[in-house]
């Protein structure tokens, strides 16, 4: 502790990120999560080897600012009521890095949610949310919005949510990651 303050509150985000015991569970997820392999083609299985021969190259380059994520693969998923669901899969050092950038970027915006929404929220999940909705209705409430927006990533202008990030998140580091100038699907 340093005047007061744990390690990573005295850190910027991005050397919080890259502190081993965040990536050490980052990690964790990625080998449980297994997934396909990105556009490099990568495999999960040969990831730790890679991992130990260029992470000080990776680890550097996103401490300078000079990372970018690499191109994600698009894979297209039949849909059960027809058409298909276009994926974008990121490269498994790209999995790495996004989920060793949430912890450190969630307490900042955690707050600015309102206490109605449940999607991708720690300690909220689809269950939570029906308890709420009947718990509206047991007090008399009369309406209960559950929203889906389809496609909504691909059509939102993403300078509007981006500007409300960069009110929280000061690190132009991490605003790179977030949203890179271009984010191809091959």
């Amino acid at each position: 502790m340093a005047g007061g303050r744990t390690k990573p509150e005295t850190l910027q985000l991005m050397e919080a990120a890259v502190e081993r015991n965040n990536l050490l569970c980052a990690h964790e997820g990625v080998v449980k999560n297994q997934g396909a392999p990105g556009v490099g083609g990568l495999t999960v299985a040969e990831f730790k080897p890679w991992l130990q021969a260029h992470w000080r190259k990776v680890r550097q380059a996103l401490l300078v600012g000079e990372y970018m994520p690499a191109a994600v693969r698009k894979v297209e998923i039949p849909k059960p009521q027809g058409g298909v669901r276009t994926l974008g899969i990121p490269t498994v050092l790209d999995r790495l890095i996004q989920p060793a950038l949430h912890p450190v970027r969630q307490p900042l915006w955690e707050p600015e949610f309102s206490e109605s929404s449940y999607g991708f929220r720690p300690g909220r999940n689809a269950h939570r949310a029906v308890e709420a909705a009947r718990s509206y209705v047991a007090e008399g409430k009369r309406w209960v919005v559950d929203l889906d927006l389809e496609r909504f990533f691909d059509r939102v202008n993403h300078d509007v949510p981006m500007s409300r990030v960069a009110r929280q998140v000061k690190d132009k580091r991490v605003l790179k990651l977030i949203r890179p100038p271009t984010r191809l699907l091959f």
